[in-house]
């Protein structure tokens, strides 16, 4: 059963709980209240209860991903078969039927505006939707940029620090919309949220700093988690590595550049 989480958005969360995913994906079902069919975003894995729950909320106009992880895509395929709905995103090796999307881009379905935002960092692909009303924001999808709770993982190979805190700075400039992630509750107040995920990584570039001045300028990615990272639960370690080596290659060109 799909859950009321804006006045243009219901989610159906998916059967995949797990270490990364928290309580599962969040596959969003957007439209105007009273419309006859919905937009779905992500949706998630290739489970044939879940997507077949997705087909029946209503006509399918259009599935949107948020980017290329196999938690937000895997059923893309059997989701637009099933509809006959196109599949858009960023990547076109994630495209079915239709053109990637575009930064800035307004898709107008199921009677929401829906505002592209490419937002780079977790991934090259990643984006966010803002979804409109008659002009009025009050929500945006943002994917694994911004999760319901903790932290997003810089993920290899395509995964880029610099760029994830320039998206936030982005999404901070949008003002106190309504955060609906792919993971986790939703949140309120995006402009609050990009300021603490901002001062959350800048402490740990100090803490990363830190940890080189103890063990030397080369020291492994492995060996400054285990100073940064020390309590970090073993099912995600591999995460925090990823985390740290995104961390080690920003400051590396920070010093190249000066800054």
């Amino acid at each position: 059963m799909s859950e009321q989480s804006s006045a243009l958005a219901r989610v159906l969360l998916a059967p995949n709980p797990g270490p990364m995913t928290l309580d599962g994906t969040n596959s969003y079902l957007v439209s105007e209240p009273g419309a006859s069919s919905v937009v779905v975003v992500d949706p998630g894995p290739d489970d044939p209860r879940h997507l077949q729950a997705l087909a029946a909320a209503g006509p399918v106009d259009l599935i949107l991903v948020t980017h290329r992880h196999h938690d937000h895509t895997a059923g893309s395929a059997e989701l637009a078969r099933l509809t006959g709905a196109p599949v858009r995103g960023l990547d076109p090796a994630f495209c079915i039927g239709a053109d990637p999307i575009t930064d800035g881009e307004v898709i107008n379905a199921a009677g929401v505006h829906i505002r592209v935002v490419a937002t780079p960092g977790h991934t090259a692909d990643s984006v966010c939707f803002v979804l409109a009303q008659d002009g009025a924001s009050g929500a945006i999808l943002t994917g694994d940029t911004i999760l319901g709770r903790g932290t997003t993982v810089i993920a290899a190979p395509d995964g880029s620090l610099a760029d994830y805190l320039n998206s936030l700075m982005t999404l901070r400039g949008m003002g106190p919309l309504t955060v609906l992630p792919a993971h986790g509750e939703p949140l309120l107040d995006l402009e609050a949220i990009c300021d603490g995920y901002l001062a959350h990584r800048h402490r740990r570039l100090d803490e990363v700093r830190a940890a080189l001045r103890n063990l030397g300028p080369d020291a492994s990615a492995a060996a400054v988690t285990d100073v940064v990272y020390s309590d970090i639960d073993p099912a995600v370690r591999f995460a925090a590595e990823q985390s740290v080596e995104a961390q080690l290659a920003y400051l590396s060109a920070t010093d190249r550049a000066g800054g």
